[in-house]
C-alpha cells in the first residue's frame, strides 16, 4: 500500500497504528493474497481496523470509555467502507456475521470462551 494511501485511511487513527494496528494489518496480508494485487492493503486493513475496533468497544468485557468507543466506531466505519469498495459481497456478508457471533457471543453471557476475532475474520476471507 503506498504510503500516502495507508496515510489517507488511517486519517484520525495514527495513534492506534503503534498500538496494535500495524501488527493485526500485517498478520492479514498473508490471508488477502487470492485477491486483487491492489486491494489487498485496503483488505487487510479493514480486518485489523474490525479487531482493533472490537478491541477498543471493550466487546464482552466492561464498558469502554466514550473515547474508546468512539474510536472503535470509526474503526468499523472506515473498515465497513474499505470492505464496501474492495470486498466481493458475499466476503462482506461473512465479515457481517463474524462481528454478529462475537457480538452475540459476548451478550449471551456464556462462560465458554468466545470465538477467536482474528480467526472469524481469516474465515471470512474464505467467502469469496
Amino acid at each position: 500500500m503506498s504510503i500516502q494511501l495507508l496515510e489517507r485511511e488511517l486519517e484520525r487513527l495514527e495513534s492506534l497504528w503503534e498500538d496494535g494496528l500495524s501488527d493485526a494489518y500485517r498478520s492479514y496480508l498473508d490471508a488477502v493474497a487470492a485477491y486483487e494485487p491492489e486491494a489487498q492493503p485496503r483488505l487487510a486493513l479493514a480486518a485489523a481496523l474490525i479487531e482493533i475496533g472490537l478491541r477498543l468497544q471493550g466487546l464482552g468485557g466492561r464498558a469502554a470509555a466514550a473515547p474508546s468507543l468512539l474510536m472503535g466506531d470509526l474503526c468499523l466505519a472506515r473498515s465497513s467502507r474499505l470492505l464496501a469498495g474492495d470486498a466481493p459481497q458475499s466476503v462482506q456478508i461473512a465479515f457481517a456475521r463474524a462481528i454478529e457471533t462475537l457480538s452475540a457471543a459476548a451478550a449471551s453471557g456464556s462462560s465458554a470462551p468466545p470465538p477467536r476475532t482474528r480467526e472469524l475474520l481469516l474465515r471470512a476471507f474464505e467467502a469469496r
